[in-house]
């Protein structure tokens, strides 16, 4: 008999998934937090600019807990707006912390979790397992069907004009994740998708991931791969689609938990750059390479992409090989379907560029560990070059 693979996992104590939840929100946290009085909502003009905000924070209210309301938050969000929030943080004395918004708001909120208790300056913080002591208690709401941030260990901040830095601690796996998917149908088509695909790519990367892939993660990125494929078309088409929105939200939440145990690789590595000089969104990012560092990880991959094409692709048939191709070629269909851009060059990018991507995305070295297939400065090159 074979020897089971020994394996750690971890992910987020209590998971609500539920549509309508986040209008009881006071009603959960006062179930789970009894004792907290003054709640700090972490958000982005955009989403406060909704309404949304509103219906959460009335019940919060209603369960005698004080809000305070911080939608200073910006997409790839900088060290400035970071420490900006823990200062709002700490002079109203927040004893809970709330995301509500989409990855960078949910960021956000888990830095001002774990520097506001204590006093780490956010430099120190940055790399792996380098958070001292406790946190505040934190919420995590996500508002797109994407970066899966809700259930992750993993914040990403920009620390210069182009460049990122991610922490990465077990102090950042939020107390309570609820999934409401009321909050995504004001998202337009095109973010939906990028954000849809977003997810399908920590799925995917999951499942590839060089070092500690497991059956947990595995079981993860194939249910979260089944529910964003067989519902994003659907979200797209029809954003008033609940049933959509709420499979898409809980696929996101199961690759958010795989690739917080299996982490993502050169789809990101790549994508970073794309982000931090173009100010591309990371969703989109992730889409304009996609297809490229699949083809480029087929000699190491080919099996584990031609099992999920049996996902993605229910009927697709034919060698090991053929199948593993036919999983690239729906991911190219799907972007293709959803009408986003799939080119380089449709979001400014020139081939003057390249040098400098391909310089940057070899410093994501992190990322680029975990691939199944090594990755050297050409690759990225030829990369971009195909994706141009």
């Amino acid at each position: 008999m074979k020897e089971f693979a020994s394996f750690s996992f971890s992910t987020v104590p209590q998971l609500i998934s539920e549509t309508g939840a986040a209008r009881q929100l006071g009603q959960h946290i006062a179930a789970r937090f009894p004792s907290a009085r003054r709640a700090l909502l972490v958000t982005d003009p955009g989403f406060l600019a909704t309404g949304l905000v509103e219906a959460p924070m009335h019940d919060l209210e209603k369960h005698n807990i004080a809000v305070h309301l911080y939608s200073d938050v910006v997409a790839d969000p900088p060290e400035a707006v970071v420490q900006h929030a823990v200062a709002f943080a700490r002079k109203r004395d927040i004893d809970i912390v709330i995301g509500l918004g989409g990855g960078s708001s949910m960021d956000v909120a888990k830095l001002i979790a774990v520097l506001a208790a204590g006093d780490q300056p956010l430099k120190q913080i940055y790399g792996i397992g380098n958070v001292k002591g406790e946190r505040l208690p934190l919420v995590q709401v996500p508002t797109t069907a994407g970066t899966g941030s809700e259930v992750t260990n993993i914040a990403i901040v920009t620390t210069g004009d182009t460049t990122k830095m991610g922490v990465v601690s077990p102090q950042l796996y939020a107390d309570l994740a609820i999934l409401d998917a009321e909050l995504t149908l004001g998202l337009p088509p095109m973010v939906t998708a990028a954000t849809g695909i977003d997810a399908m790519v920590h799925a995917i990367e999951a499942f590839t991931s060089k070092h500690k892939k497991n059956p947990m993660s595995d079981l993860l990125a194939r249910q979260a791969l089944k529910l964003l494929s067989s519902n994003l078309i659907a979200a797209c088409e029809n954003g008033g689609n609940l049933a959509a929105r709420q499979a898409m939200l809980f696929g996101a939440c199961c690759a958010g938990q795989a690739f917080s145990n299996a982490p993502v690789a050169a789809v990101h590595a790549l994508a970073y750059p794309i982000g931090g000089i173009f100010h591309v969104p990371h969703g989109l990012s992730n889409s304009l390479v996609l297809p490229h560092v699949l083809r480029f990880n087929l000699p190491a991959a080919t099996e584990h992409y031609a099992e999920l094409a049996g996902i993605v692709v229910p009927h697709v048939e034919g060698s090991t090989a053929a199948r593993a191709e036919a999983l690239i070629v729906a991911m190219q269909q799907i972007a293709k379907i959803t009408g986003i851009e799939t080119t380089l060059q449709q979001v400014g990018i020139q081939e003057s560029d390249l040098d400098r991507l391909a310089d940057d995305a070899m410093l994501q070295t992190r990322l680029l560990s975990n691939n199944p297939r090594a990755l050297t400065r050409a690759d990225a090159h030829a990369i971009y070059s195909a994706a141009l």
